[in-house]
């Protein structure tokens, strides 16, 4: 089964290889599981997006909310927002002069994660979750393309993963949309960065933080426990992890 709807600004599809761990109608089971991916994810993109006004990251910006009113929702993500920002050195940051409280470079990952543990929950054992690019995927091998940082119809490298997460941090499709916390200012020092982690959570989080250290963050991503990298610096130089999972 294979769906796409466009959500957070993006499209994220999902595919289901196997949707009934229990011997019922797999068709069946894989599409409700789906409803309740989409479902969940509009959920987030209404309640923590910084551009509808009556969100709940909305209202905290402008101070309308006491942090005893937050959901817990939303008080993980921003304490995971805090741990990045501290581990980072600043770098990642997601309360910036000129643009308030925004925390969609965590909000990202953290709401697909959560969507990949959703289908586990529902019986579902294979599947390939795609939001803009990030994958989070199960059950069996998934060949994943990272496209070139300059040329959209080309890819620089293709890896392979089970049972994990790839997230990349680049400027194609934005510009230079990721800013350096440290000072405010957009981070040049990569053209792109791909990170390898159990988690997509994890793996967003962590090539957004690097990606806004500029070259720098290879190596701090690079010895974050159980991350690979793959980057290209603005030298157009590769450098990659040696575990990174690169497909044969």
């Amino acid at each position: 089964m294979r769906r796409v709807e466009h959500i957070m600004g993006l499209p994220i599809s999902l595919r289901i290889d196997d949707g009934d761990a229990d011997g019922g109608d797999p068709a069946g089971s894989a599409s409700v599981a789906a409803d309740r991916v989409f479902a969940w994810l509009r959920e987030v993109d209404a309640r923590f997006s910084p551009f509808i006004a009556d969100s709940e990251v909305s209202r905290l910006g402008r101070g309308e909310l006491e942090s005893h009113e937050l959901s817990p929702d939303l008080v993980e993500v921003l304490d995971l927002c805090e741990e990045y920002r501290v581990a980072s050195g600043g770098a990642f940051q997601v309360r910036l002069p000129g643009r308030g409280l925004d925390p969609c470079a965590m909000v990202k990952g953290w709401a697909v994660q959560r969507a990949a543990e959703l289908l586990l929950a529902e019986g579902v054992t294979t599947f390939c979750l795609n939001a803009g690019g990030d994958v989070v995927s199960a059950g069996r091998p998934w060949r994943v393309g990272v496209r070139h940082p300059e040329q959209a119809d080309r890819l620089c490298t293709v890896l392979e993963i089970t049972d994990g997460a790839v997230a990349t941090s680049g400027r194609y499709e934005r510009g230079d949309h990721i800013l350096d916390g440290r000072t405010g200012r957009p981070a040049t020092g990569l053209l792109s960065l791909t990170v390898v982690a159990p988690s997509l959570t994890e793996a967003d989080a962590t090539a957004t933080a690097a990606f806004a250290m500029g070259a720098d963050g290879i190596d701090w991503a690079a010895a974050r426990e159980g991350c690979e990298v793959f980057a290209v610096d603005a030298e157009r130089r590769v450098l990659r992890t040696s575990g990174f999972p690169v497909a044969a």
